[in-house]
């Protein structure tokens, strides 16, 4: 997260003074989105919600674009929106805030991790996404759980606001986003912040044949199957009880092999 003149954006430190932008993909009556609601409030007092009216988990960055998309007006800075993740941070910096836009986008808190390939999937990044493809700092926040325990969402409301003050604190380029995983323990079992990579584990690879009750088959995505347990990986980050923190960049330009083809085209 290093500045790169025109394209950096500078150190905020005072969120006291800032608008904050909050959405999710849980959906606008999710339990992660008010715990969020109440974390962000602790920073500013200017803090708008604009979340989509029912789950929209796994939605990616997709956009509506062959249905409308009709904002709720729920509160004075509270909105609901039939669309995506993407739709709903578009529609508030281009729409709703578009005569003061928001300084900061927080998107989650996400009931579960965004680690590894998650992120190509995940509705909560891909909000965060939007704001930073829009011109506004963003940060993604995840809450890991496990299937036999509810998820601790104490640990990401405790440790929350200090860690958003601390990136917001630092310069990074306009074309990052940073995403925040918080382990699956109670805050006193956190070892620590571990800054990580992202790592490797994909969702897709198992599919479970079943048959509905009129004997027609379907398929069901099974768990993830792979796992990347590099030590400097997130997986492995959040697997070890830190708080993984991980830039992500929205250019997928891979500079090695750009530069090879330019080599390899210019001999022509």
């Amino acid at each position: 997260m290093t500045s790169q003149g025109s394209r950096a954006h500078g150190p905020l430190t005072d969120l006291a003074g800032c608008r904050i932008l909050i959405s999710n993909d849980d959906g606008i009556h999710a339990h992660g989105l008010a715990v969020l609601e109440r974390l962000a409030l602790t920073l500013s007092k200017d803090v708008w919600v604009v979340a989509p009216a029912h789950e929209r988990s796994g939605a990616g960055h997709s956009l509506t674009i062959h249905e409308p998309l009709r904002p709720v007006k729920l509160g004075e800075r509270r909105y609901s929106l039939s669309g995506t993740p993407t739709d709903c941070v578009m529609v508030a910096i281009n729409h709703i805030l578009k005569d003061h836009p928001p300084d900061l986008v927080l998107s989650g808190i996400n009931h579960g991790s965004n680690l590894g390939e998650d992120v190509h999937y995940s509705g909560t990044i891909a909000a965060a996404m939007e704001g930073t493809l829009l011109g506004v700092r963003a940060i993604a926040l995840s809450q890991a759980f496990s299937e036999l325990t509810k998820a601790p969402w104490e640990t990401a409301e405790h440790y929350g606001p200090d860690l958003i003050r601390d990136v917001c604190a630092l310069p990074w380029t306009k074309d990052v986003l940073v995403s925040i995983n918080f382990p699956d323990c109670a805050v006193g079992d956190v070892r620590g912040v571990k800054p990580s990579r992202q790592g490797r584990h994909k969702t897709g690879e198992d599919f479970l044949l079943r048959h509905d009750p009129r004997g027609r088959p379907y398929l069901w995505i099974g768990e993830q199957r792979y796992v990347d347990r590099d030590v400097e990986g997130d997986l492995k980050a959040v697997d070890d009880r830190y708080i993984s923190l991980t830039p992500l960049n929205v250019d997928l330009t891979h500079q090695p092999t750009l530069d090879a083809l330019v080599k390899k085209y210019q001999k022509q």
